[in-house]
C-alpha cells in the first residue's frame, strides 16, 4: 500500500481545532526556589541584562518591591544615568498635549489629575472613593473645626475645588453616552 501523503483535515469545517495537539503544553514554574506556580512575570537579572527570572504573581511583586535600579552606583554615576534616561524620555514629553502621556489611562484631565492629588486619593479611584476623601478632608480642614488657622482654610478650599472639578466630570460622564 502507498505512504499517504495528504492529510486527512483538509477543508471546512476543520476535523481539528486550530491549534490543538496531543503533546503537553509546556508550563515554566516559577523560578523562587520551592514555588510550584507558573512563572510567567519576566523580571531582570541584573541591569542592562537580556537574562530574565520568570516568577509567578506573587514572587514578581515581592521582586520589584525589593528592586533597586541604582544599586552598584556612586551617587554621580547614578545622577547622570538618571539625567540620561530623563533626557531620552523627553521626546514622549512632547506628546502629553494629544493625551498619550502622563499619569492615568488618558481618560481624565490634568485638571482631573490634579484634584485627584489634592484629595491624596489614586488616578483610578471611584467616585465614592472621591466622596469619601472629600467628606474626610473638609471635615479634618473645616474652618469651624480649626478657627483662625489660615492654612486649614487654605486647604479647605483647594479641597472644595478639587471636589467641584471631580464631581463636574462625573456629570459630564454620566450624560454623555459611551462609545
Amino acid at each position: 500500500m502507498a505512504k499517504q501523503t495528504r492529510s486527512n483535515d483538509w477543508g471546512f469545517p476543520r476535523w481539528r481545532g486550530y491549534g490543538s495537539s496531543r503533546e503537553a503544553a509546556q508550563i515554566r514554574l516559577c523560578d523562587r526556589e520551592g514555588c510550584t506556580n507558573p512563572g510567567n512575570h519576566p523580571a531582570p537579572k541584573a541591569p542592562n541584562s537580556p537574562e530574565r527570572w520568570m516568577f509567578c504573581e506573587g514572587h514578581a511583586a515581592e521582586y520589584n518591591r525589593n528592586w533597586n535600579y541604582f544599586q552598584g552606583l556612586s551617587a554621580e554615576e547614578a545622577a547622570a544615568r538618571e539625567a540620561d534616561e530623563k533626557c531620552g524620555n523627553d521626546g514622549y514629553r512632547q506628546s502629553a498635549q494629544y493625551a498619550w502621556a502622563g499619569p492615568g489611562d488618558g481618560t481624565r484631565s490634568r485638571e482631573e489629575m490634579r484634584a485627584l492629588d489634592v484629595l491624596e486619593v489614586e488616578t483610578d479611584a471611584s467616585f465614592d472613593d472621591i466622596k469619601s476623601a472629600y467628606r474626610r478632608l473638609a471635615k479634618a480642614n473645616h474652618p469651624d473645626a480649626a478657627p483662625g488657622d489660615q492654612e486649614a482654610a487654605r486647604r479647605f478650599q483647594q479641597v472644595q475645588a478639587a471636589y467641584e472639578v471631580l464631581k463636574k466630570a462625573e456629570d459630564r460622564r454620566s450624560v454623555t453616552p459611551s462609545r
